[in-house]
Parts: structure tokens; C-alpha cells; sequence
């Protein structure tokens, strides 16, 4: 023999309509007696309404969000043959409910009590402890998107969780997001963790303090400045014809070799004083471009330890052979670890050369506040054609990265191909 159960909403004092905030069952459930069916909450309060028989569930009439009140039908319910009696006034279940269930600790809820004398217990599968919070905190957790949950035991009375306890709580929260989007780039999901060593041997090394410090600048220029690279080739048979005449009388002098990087230099500040938006930098709010009087030069340098730029100080004011020196000196102090801070600053353009290693291109990224960066790869023999037949010549590939707020598409063209034309024909450099 069964019966069909109608459950419906108790006397639950003089508070009008309550809304429902949770619905625990759908039809077809077979539920037991005093199980929780739903949450409902009020101003000061939330309360679950248990089962009055066991049995199936045959319709739910309410969903979240709605109001009911004293009397209201919620559940239909199949009553089975042996089930217990059903209970004509039903009370408030004192046992905690499990999967983020909540009701109030034994109090009746006809009774006024100030907020904070009432508390809501939540227990989650992953943490059986109970954590204590008054309708109010938990109603204000919810505005924040706060878990209870993951919240340690607060700081009020026994544990009790305040709303101060919430504030902290979410504060802690966008700090570490913050801090993993500086890596990840402002909302972009971090990578997934992937355990390598299921699939063979494997061993771990430390990065060192540079490479982390490197790659975190990286990753923050990549993701906050819009970057374009032009590719150009520059015929440098003549220069290098040049240079190693020029080598020949070092050696005799006894003086420091000439290096391709030192006319590269030259032409670079050439370029810039022809197209001083290259010798900018662009202000925090990116509404002022500001202009630099001078002509401080960066030279990526590979390093036993990873890449560090120090800076040539008012290159354009030196010499082929100072410039020589200078990037001799730099270079000796960063691959002995020696390399001051101030040694590090105040560079308005940087020159990252792959020459000695080879490659035939590559894509350089802007060492900001700086707004470009010229990568120079091997020099190769190619036959160019002079109108007439193909000649042999030397020819280098240049690299041009550069922010695009601030410099165009047809500026970075001119740019490149002046560096071109110095190289070219380094007599221009006198002029």
C-alpha cells in the first residue's frame, strides 16, 4: 500500500514569503525520512525543509528563486508501505547536510534573533569540518563569489566567520590572481600541469635568477605592446672589406679588433637621429610620446647564466674603435657576473646580435620602455642582380621589431633601410 504524500511549507513565524535558495531533490529520488528537500532563507535566517515520509519523489512545484510561504506546496511524495509516521508539524533538521546544504543551528525561527546569534554550518566532501557563519556573512560571501568553504576558521567568537574574515579572504584572492597574470597575461589560463616522468626519465635544474627575471619581462612586453617585425637585407661586402683592412692595422698596432657590430652600432644611430621616434618612449598614460636627447645603446649579451643587456652610454659620442672597447669591457663584465645595475639602464635602443651563431632570421621582442630592437642574424654570399648579371654579395639580415602605438608601418620601413643604406656605404656614416 502507498499514500501520496503533499509537503508543503510549515508555520515558520511571522515573516511572510521566503525564497527558495536550493532544491535537493528532482522527481524520480527516493528520499528518507527528514531529509532535506530544499533551502529557504530570510533576512535573518536560512532554513531546510526536511521529508515527512519516506518514499519518491513525485513532483517538485518549486525551483530556485521562488517565494513561498506558510502553507505553500513544494513536493508531491510516493509514501512507501513502510514508512514512518509522518510527522504533522515538521521541525528544523539539526544534523549538518552534506555537499553545501544549509540550515541554521537549533534555533526556532519564530523566535527574533539578532543575525549574528544565529550561524549556518556548511561541510563540503573535500572538508568535513564545519565552518560557522551568520545568514548575513554567508548571504555576503555569495554577493562576493566568496567559498565558504576554503576559508579557514574565522575570527570571531568559536570560530565564527565575519565579514571582515570574507573581505581578507577575497583581498588574498586577487592578489594571487594578480600575480599569476603578470605570467599568464590578464586572464589568459595558466598552462597545465603535466607530469613528464610518466612518460620516461626525468631530471629537474633550476632556472637561474636571470632567466626567470628575463622571461617574466618577456612575458610582460609580448602581452602589453603590439608588436610588428620587418625584415631587411643589407649588402655589407664593402664594409667588411673595410673592416678587415682596418683589423690589419689593429693587429700591427697592437689595438682591439674591429667586430661588425660596431658599424651596426653606428648606422643604428644614424637611423635614430634621422627618425627620432625611434629614440622615444611612450608615457604610462600612452597619451605623450617623450623624446630623448640622447643615445644610449643596448647589446644583448649571452651569458653563461642567460641574456642581460648592458648599455653603451652616449654611443653616438664615440668613436668605431671606443664603441669597440666599450662592447669589450660590457661584454667581459656580464659573462663574469660583475654587471652593476646602472650598467643595465638607461638604454633607448637595443641591438641583439645572433651573427656569431648563425640563423638566417629571427623575431626579436621590444626591450620596453624602449619602442624598438633590431635583431641582426648571419651574413651570407648571395648572387644579386645589378641589371646586367648576378653578382656575389655579402648580404646581412636585419630583424626590425618595434611597438606599433608608436611607430607605423611605412616609418619602419624607412627606418630599416637607412640602417641599410649605412651599411651599405659606411662613407655615409661621415656625413
Amino acid at each position: 500500500m502507498s499514500d501520496i504524500i503533499e509537503i508543503k511549507v510549515p508555520d515558520i513565524g511571522d515573516v511572510g514569503e521566503v525564497e527558495v535558495i536550493e532544491v535537493s531533490i528532482q522527481p524520480g529520488d527516493v528520499v528518507e525520512l527528514e531529509q532535506s528537500l530544499l533551502v529557504m532563507e530570510t533576512d535573518k535566517a536560512s532554513m531546510e525543509l526536511p521529508s515527512t515520509a519516506r518514499g519518491t519523489i513525485q513532483e517538485v512545484k518549486v525551483k530556485v528563486g521562488d517565494k513561498v510561504s506558510e502553507g505553500s506546496l513544494v513536493v508531491t511524495l510516493l509514501k512507501t508501505i513502510d514508512s514512518d509516521s509522518v510527522s504533522k508539524t515538521p521541525e528544523i533538521s539539526e544534523k549538518p547536510i552534506e555537499i553545501q546544504k544549509i540550515k541554521t543551528v537549533t534555533e526556532e525561527v519564530t523566535k527574533t534573533v539578532a543575525p549574528s546569534e544565529k550561524e549556518i554550518i556548511i561541510t563540503t566532501p573535500s572538508n568535513t569540518n564545519t565552518v560557522y557563519a551568520s545568514p548575513g556573512v554567508r548571504r555576503f560571501a555569495r554577493e562576493l563569489g566568496a567559498d565558504l568553504s576554503k576559508i579557514s576558521v574565522g575570527s570571531g567568537r568559536k570560530g565564527r566567520l565575519l565579514k571582515e574574515d570574507i573581505k581578507n579572504f577575497v583581498k588574498q584572492s586577487l592578489s594571487k590572481k594578480s600575480s599569476n597574470h603578470q605570467m599568464t597575461g590578464s586572464g589568459i589560463p595558466a598552462l597545465p600541469t603535466v607530469n613528464f616522468s610518466k612518460f620516461g626519465d626525468t631530471e629537474e635544474k633550476p632556472l637561474s635568477k636571470i632567466k626567470r627575471l628575463t622571461g617574466k619581462n618577456l612575458s610582460c612586453n609580448w602581452l602589453n605592446l603590439p608588436m610588428v617585425t620587418q625584415h631587411e637585407e643589407a649588402d655589407i661586402t664593402e664594409m667588411e672589406a673595410f673592416r678587415k683592412a682596418l683589423n690589419v692595422e689593429q693587429v700591427a698596432s697592437q689595438q682591439i679588433k674591429v667586430t661588425p657590430l660596431a658599424f651596426i652600432i653606428k648606422a643604428v644611430l644614424a637611423a635614430m637621429k634621422a627618425y627620432p621616434q625611434f629614440n622615444s618612449s611612450l608615457s604610462a598614460d600612452g597619451e605623450r610620446l617623450i623624446y630623448k636627447k640622447y643615445f644610449n645603446i643596448g647589446i644583448a649579451v649571452d651569458t653563461p647564466n642567460g641574456l642581460v643587456v648592458p648599455v653603451i652610454k652616449q654611443a653616438d659620442q664615440k668613436s668605431i674603435l671606443e664603441l669597440v672597447e666599450s662592447m669589450r669591457a660590457l661584454s667581459f663584465k656580464a659573462r663574469e657576473g660583475k654587471l652593476l645595475p646602472a650598467d643595465m639602464q638607461g638604454g633607448c635602443f637595443t641591438i641583439s646580435s645572433l651573427g656569431g651563431i648563425g640563423g638566417t632570421g629571427f623575431t626579436p621582442i621590444v626591450n620596453a620602455p624602449e619602442v624598438a630592437i633590431l635583431g641582426v642574424a648571419r651574413a651570407s654570399m648571395k648572387p644579386v642582380w645589378d641589371g646586367k648579371e648576378f653578382i656575389p654579395k655579402l648580404m646581412l639580415p636585419l630583424d626590425l621589431t618595434y611597438d606599433h602605438r608608436v611607430i607605423d608601418g611605412a616609418d619602419g620601413a624607412r627606418f630599416v633601410v637607412a640602417i641599410t643604406k649605412y651599411l651599405n656605404d659606411v662613407r655615409r656614416l661621415l656625413l
